[in-house]
């Protein structure tokens, strides 16, 4: 995957801390993926004001990506089932899906279906097709399959997004989505969907960002903040490669000092301190990994210069 160097974030540190102390909360739940030793998160994980509404919304969900994609029996379900049992223990609520990941829809909503949990999961999933009844045909299929509600409705990669953002305004008006937006997984459309941004009135925005594709610091993540839509950071570990990179190597003393107990809550530390970040949707299909990653989700934001002190740490 393509690095970069773009221009450090924009900001100071009076900023960071200011998006710190008002951040909401919701829940909290220890990690397991934490290197002994590292401090444990004090308090219930932050959540963050959608900002087309002002309904909080926890910063760690899940995305479904390969990792939900699986069949019916017992054995593929149940670390699933505890995936899901253990983002919502954290406190975190936000589960992304599309029609492009295979079973997944129909997973999330079979495990979900029935549970108390139903009710209190942000649902979202995507709309990946050409023209106006397809479309309508494929987001009433999705319905269908994660349990006859759906949160929020992203455009897909900005397949015909002109003939989708009309639907779904439409649908939203009619109380039958809560939210619309955008997504693009290539950093080749990130003007694209700044200028969409710049043009169109959407509540959310899906984006690949991390420590090491910082592409979106340049001109898309500004546009939200400035529009008012609401980010959602996709591959924050950009598929696992940062990790893979990490394997064996010792979290800094100063990583620990803000708080981290492992190299993955470090990375999402890095990006929810962005102030244009809402939440970040790792996935996984490894409970002990969302447990990690949910703890993050509780930590302090990295200030400007540890968000600099990573990047030198990780030679990017």
């Amino acid at each position: 995957m393509p690095r970069s160097r773009p221009p450090a974030p924009d900001g100071d540190r009076r900023r960071f801390l200011r998006l710190a102390a008002a951040a909401a909360a919701s829940a909290a739940v220890p990690g397991s993926r934490a290197a002994p030793g590292g401090p444990a998160p004090e308090g219930p994980m932050t959540s963050r004001p959608i900002p087309s509404t002002g309904e909080p919304l926890p910063v760690v969900g899940l995305g479904t990506w390969q990792a939900f994609d699986v069949g019916p029996s017992e054995a593929e379900r149940a670390p699933r089932r505890e995936v899901l049992r253990r983002l919502f223990a954290a406190g975190g609520r936000v589960i992304d899906s599309s029609p492009m990941y295979g079973r997944a829809e129909a997973v999330v909503g079979d495990l979900l279906r029935g549970t108390p949990e139903q009710r209190r999961a942000f649902v979202a999933t995507k709309v990946w097709t050409t023209g106006r009844a397809a479309g309508e045909a494929q987001v009433a299929e999705s319905e269908r399959r994660m349990g006859g509600r759906l949160d929020l409705v992203q455009v897909h990669n900005l397949v015909d997004w002109r003939t989708h953002l009309p639907t779904l305004r439409a649908w939203k008006a009619e109380g039958r989505i809560r939210y619309l937006g955008i997504t693009h997984h290539a950093l080749s459309s990130l003007p694209e969907m700044a200028r969409i941004v710049r043009a169109e009135a959407v509540d959310f925005v899906q984006l690949p960002y991390s420590a090491g594709v910082r592409e979106a610091e340049a001109e898309l993540l500004p546009a939200c903040r400035d529009r008012g839509a609401a980010v959602i950071v996709m591959r924050p570990f950009e598929q696992g490669a940062l990790l893979r990179g990490l394997r064996g190597r010792p979290l800094p003393a100063w990583a620990r000092e803000a708080g981290a107990g492992s190299w993955a809550q470090l990375l999402l530390q890095f990006i929810l301190s962005h102030p244009a970040v809402n939440a970040a949707i790792p996935a996984t299909s490894r409970p002990e990994h969302m447990e990690d990653n949910a703890r993050a989700g509780a930590l302090p934001l990295l200030d400007e210069a540890q968000r600099k002190r990573l990047l030198r740490e990780l030679d990017l």
